[in-house]
């Protein structure tokens, strides 16, 4: 069971690690520019085929959105720091990427998925959710709405 679109956004605490900075709260996001969450795991492929469109959204709408990454472990190898901040580096993950190791961000957005894609609005409700590999269009009719981009 996924959150229902226009729940507010789910409380980040709880991760084990945060790379590429030093972290960011629920408190910090809202109110600023809406905010998309990417769910990734170093074992799956999909994922690893999916960054070069999310790096492009971070890139394309650096000053309009916020992209944050989740890694959501599979399985206790998953766990590795080492893999963790090797994979992101050889993928250009430079965003914010929080380590939910304990499952506890990954539980609060009651996740099931990776890739999975979370889009949040400026005031934090959720206005877009999907998970799997394919459908980066529809992901980004869905971010370009939120920011009021008109599609050409």
């Amino acid at each position: 069971m996924a959150l229902k679109l226009r729940s507010p956004m789910p409380d980040l605490s709880g991760a084990t690690e945060w790379l590429n900075g030093s972290g960011i709260s629920k408190e910090e996001l809202l109110g600023s520019k809406p905010t998309l969450f990417h769910f990734w795991s170093v074992s799956w492929g999909l994922c690893k085929d999916a960054m070069p469109n999310i790096n492009e959204f971070r890139d394309k709408y650096a000053n309009q959105l916020n992209v944050i990454a989740i890694h959501m472990p599979r399985s206790e190898k998953d766990t590795d720091i080492e893999q963790i901040k090797q994979v992101a580096e050889d993928h250009g993950i430079s965003q914010l990427i929080a380590v939910d190791n304990a499952h506890k961000i990954t539980d609060s957005f009651e996740n099931q998925y990776v890739p999975a894609y979370y889009v949040f609005d400026a005031e934090g409700q959720l206005r877009h959710f999907q998970a799997g590999g394919s459908g980066m269009k529809m992901l980004t009719k869905r971010v370009n709405r939120v920011l009021g981009i008109k599609e050409e």
